[in-house]
């Protein structure tokens, strides 16, 4: 097939064409940044805690006397163990999916000028780190003899452990152990690292912040109370935190629960990610309205000519021209407008990118998203113009010519 005739015959219909072209430049565009974003949100809704959540509970209570936090934690300690299919209950400040508890910026020494990080701080009491069921890559997890009673949100200093990711932030390529972060001119040297901690409501810096988490063992008191970490036995999580909270109206009834961070992980993260799924589900719908309205442009476009050229096609059925010369034609044809369509949209689509970065601080478009968006379009292209293509090749010669 020469591609001469065919794009003579396209600036002869310069509306029709441009107008076909910027629609598949859109769609094109459109196409490529909505799957990314999918994508993105896809992975977000599946990321790894690092905790057992299937066996995990948080319970809040709220409006007690601060001054008398330690007889709180006593006497719900002592109350919630005794439920049958209770493995453990212990005093955290956050679990993860939660609410945010001790977040704060990190300095990697006490003169430096610069916040190198905005981190969250988990503080667990006796139990919470088993009972998260965390995995420790390297150096080794906290003891008794770890803990301390917390100054406000902080002990005053403590070993820490930090997930992989910060260490790999804060010390690329070296050894994380022993090494030292400051928080509020504070020292917390580091002890161990975390495969997994996913912070309780995730990275507002980016995907990558998302697991800048540090543990901190202390001592419940004071300014560590109110917020319990449950863990169940298997199967038994949702009948547990039940009991449990109708425990706590008989052992603390001066209290209030928090009825909507008292929940079992799972429902937690079902919460966290509501809006994810939700924005995935509406940009899928976006997709194939886009597609479908593309589609459509062209099967009505390709229609259109094939009626406007009856006489030529005539003529050429006369002269020799085969079914599959016609069909091929209108192939080409197609194949030829989505192509200008995608050049221009592959632009469009960096262009569109470059707005979501700066305005949401959302990555660059992997280049992977274009080749890709451009087989769709040439896929949907051409099974588009099939249907017109098919019924212009069936026009019989004798048909056409008594038309001229």
């Amino acid at each position: 097939m020469q591609i001469q005739p065919v794009l003579a015959a396209l600036r002869r219909h310069r509306l029709a064409t441009l107008l076909i072209v910027l629609e598949i430049a859109l769609a094109c565009a459109v196409l490529c940044n909505a799957c990314f974003l999918i994508a993105n949100r896809v992975q977000q809704v599946g990321m790894p805690s690092g905790v057992d959540e299937a066996s995990l509970a948080g319970l809040k209570l709220t409006g007690y006397d601060p001054a008398q936090a330690t007889d709180l934690n006593a006497r719900v300690l002592d109350g919630l163990r005794t439920i049958p299919g209770m493995q453990s209950v212990s005093v955290i400040n956050a679990v993860p999916f939660g609410q945010h508890a001790g977040t704060a910026g990190i300095k990697l020494s006490r003169e430096a000028q610069k916040i190198v990080g905005v981190v969250d701080f988990y503080v667990g009491g006796p139990g919470s780190f088993e009972a998260l069921g965390l995995r420790v890559v390297s150096g080794r997890g906290p003891q008794t003899s770890d803990m301390s009673a917390v100054a406000d949100f902080l002990p005053r200093s403590a070993p820490v452990l930090v997930t992989r990711a910060l260490a790999t932030h804060l010390w690329p390529g070296a050894d994380p152990l022993g090494h030292v972060i400051w928080c509020a001119d504070r020292p917390y040297r580091v002890m161990g690292v975390l495969d997994h901690l996913a912070r309780p409501s995730g990275g507002e810096g980016g995907p990558e912040t998302r697991e800048w988490s540090v543990f901190v063992p202390a001592l419940p008191g004071e300014h560590l109370a109110g917020v319990y970490l449950l863990r169940a036995a298997p199967g038994q999580l949702d009948r547990v935190l039940r009991d449990a909270r109708e425990r706590i109206a008989r052992i603390a009834p001066e209290v209030v629960v928090d009825i909507e961070q008292s929940q079992t992980l799972p429902q937690l993260r079902d919460r966290y990610f509501r809006d994810d799924r939700a924005m995935a589900g509406m940009l899928v719908g976006v997709i194939v309205a886009l597609l479908l309205v593309t589609a459509l442009g062209i099967v009505g476009l390709t229609s259109f000519w094939v009626a406007q050229r009856r006489k030529q096609i005539g003529v050429r059925r006369a002269l020799g021209a085969t079914r599959s010369d016609i069909l091929h034609y209108f192939q080409t044809e197609n194949f030829l407008i989505v192509s200008f369509g995608i050049v221009l949209g592959m632009v469009l689509a960096f262009g569109i990118n470059l707005l979501l970065m700066t305005r949401y601080e959302l990555p660059r478009l992997p280049v992977l998203y274009l080749p890709a968006g451009a087989l769709v379009l040439w896929g949907l292209g051409q099974l588009a113009v099939l249907a017109p293509a098919l019924r212009a090749a069936a026009v019989p010669p004798v048909v056409a010519t008594r038309s001229v």
